[in-house]
C-alpha cells in the first residue's frame, strides 16, 4: 500500500550523559491513533507533480521530526544560499536512498547527516503517501517524534539554518495561499506560507498539504 506503520526503529536507548531517550508518551499514542484512521481511507487529488516528471523517478524520503511538547511543532530545515541545487529552499530532513536502504532508513540517516539527530532518539508513526516530484524524485515522507529542545547542529554543506513549527500552524491548509507558474511548459499550481522569514512551498508545502488530509492535527493540536 501508500503507507505503512513502521515498528522496528522503535527503539530507544540511553544517551549519555543525559540520558534522552526516544518519546513514548501521550502525543505518541496520539499521533499513532490519527495516523492509522487518516490513513485507512483513500484520498482522492492528493497533489503530485508527476505530470512534470520522468519515467524513472529515483526513490527518496524525507522525516518529518515532530517535537513532544505540550504544543507539538515540526522541525524543518533551510537549504544554503550558495548550494547549486535548490539553494536557499526550506525543506524536511532528507534525501536520496542508498543502495538496500528502505525509506525509513533513508530518513533517519539523512536527518542525522544534516542535523546530527541521533536515529535511536526518533519514535517513527509511519510513513505515508508518496509524492512523485517534478525534478524526478519518488519521495516518502516518513512521520516520527523526537524529545524537544535537542541539540540539533546543522551540517554546513546542505543546511543553512533549522526551526521549529508549531503544527497547528503548520498543517492548518487556511495559512496556506495558492499561487501558480509556467513551468516545463505547462501550469504548475503550488502552496506556500510564510512563517518568521521562512517560505514554506512547493514539494515541502505539498507533503504537509498531503499529509494534513490524513491527520487532523488542527483539532488535535491547536490549543
Amino acid at each position: 500500500g501508500k503507507w505503512r506503520r513502521l515498528e522496528r526503529f522503535e527503539h530507544g536507548r540511553d544517551v549519555s550523559p543525559e540520558a534522552v531517550n526516544a518519546p513514548d508518551g501521550k502525543l505518541v499514542d496520539r499521533l499513532r491513533t490519527i495516523f492509522d484512521e487518516g490513513h485507512g481511507v483513500e484520498l482522492p487529488d492528493l497533489l503530485t507533480d508527476k505530470q512534470f516528471a520522468g519515467r524513472d523517478p529515483r526513490p527518496a524520503a524525507v522525516l518529518i521530526p515532530v517535537t513532544d511538547r505540550p504544543e507539538p511543532g515540526a522541525i524543518l530545515t533551510q537549504r544554503p544560499l550558495d548550494m547549486r541545487s535548490h539553494p536557499g529552499q526550506v525543506a524536511f530532513p532528507g534525501g536520496k536512498l542508498d543502495a538496500g536502504e528502505d525509506a525509513v532508513e533513508a530518513a533517519l540517516r539523512e536527518a542525522h547527516e544534516e542535523l546530527a539527530l541521533d536515529p535511536s532518539l526518533v519514535r517513527v508513526i509511519g510513513a505515508t503517501d508518496r509524492y512523485h516530484t517534478g525534478t524526478g524524485f519518488d519521495v516518502t515522507p516518513v512521520l516520527g517524534v523526537i524529545p524537544p529542545d535537542l541539540p540539533l547542529v546543522p551540517n554546513p554543506g546542505e543546511v543553512e539554518s533549522w526551526f521549529e513549527v508549531p503544527l497547528s500552524v503548520l498543517f492548518d491548509r487556511s495559512n496556506y495561499t495558492e499561487n501558480s507558474t509556467m513551468w516545463k511548459g505547462a501550469e504548475r499550481r503550488y502552496y506556500e506560507m510564510h512563517w518568521e522569514g521562512y517560505r514554506i512551498w512547493g514539494v515541502t508545502a505539498a507533503i504537509i498539504f498531503n499529509l494534513s488530509r490524513r491527520l487532523d492535527i488542527t483539532e488535535s493540536f491547536g490549543g
